[in-house]
């Protein structure tokens, strides 16, 4: 069974219910969010504004899927560059049910080989938290390799935070 999938018109219900539910355990890791992300309506314009992207060849926006086919996070390549860069931005979550089970990992070695096989990118970029450990053995399971420290790279749970950064190069592409 595939770890992931492309996202759809049918997920906002699933996807509002999860990030409701896990709206506290999600927030030291995410940027601050307006009441309206976690609603039905909220998340179908997130979910319009990704398939608009996905159609622009910018985005690849998926959801994370149990073993039985039960959506328990998302996972999306963003900020896909082409010309001579080749290259995109990961960004992942799952819920605090089914953290810890291999859901994570499994779906970034699968889009990882999605954006090497099918897309043809170079390089997968990847950020966490200094202190998010399981994030980062999640990325280091599948190749990924810290390359360094952003300064307030990104605005997490309402401050500039310093970010460890992570890649993984496809080796088996021949340069663009």
């Amino acid at each position: 069974m595939s770890a992931t999938r492309l996202v759809t018109l049918d997920d906002p219900p699933i996807l509002a219910k999860l990030l409701r539910v896990n709206r506290d355990f999600l927030a030291p890791w995410e940027p601050i969010r307006r009441e309206d992300y976690f609603t039905v309506e909220g998340q179908r314009a997130v979910i319009r504004d990704d398939l608009e992207q996905y159609k622009q060849g910018a985005k690849l926006p998926h959801v994370i899927l149990d073993d039985s086919g039960r959506v328990v996070g998302r996972i999306t390549l963003n900020g896909i560059v082409r010309a001579s860069f080749q290259s995109c931005s990961l960004g992942y979550w799952v819920g605090a049910a089914d953290n810890g089970r291999g859901f994570a990992t499994a779906a970034v070695r699968e889009i990882v080989r999605v954006a090497f096989d099918e897309l043809r990118l170079h390089r997968v970029q990847a950020e966490t938290l200094l202190h998010n450990s399981g994030s980062q053995r999640v990325l280091e399971r599948n190749g990924f390799v810290h390359f360094g420290v952003a300064p307030a790279y990104l605005n997490i749970a309402g401050e500039w935070q310093d970010m460890a950064m992570y890649q993984v190069v496809s080796t088996s592409l021949p340069p663009a």
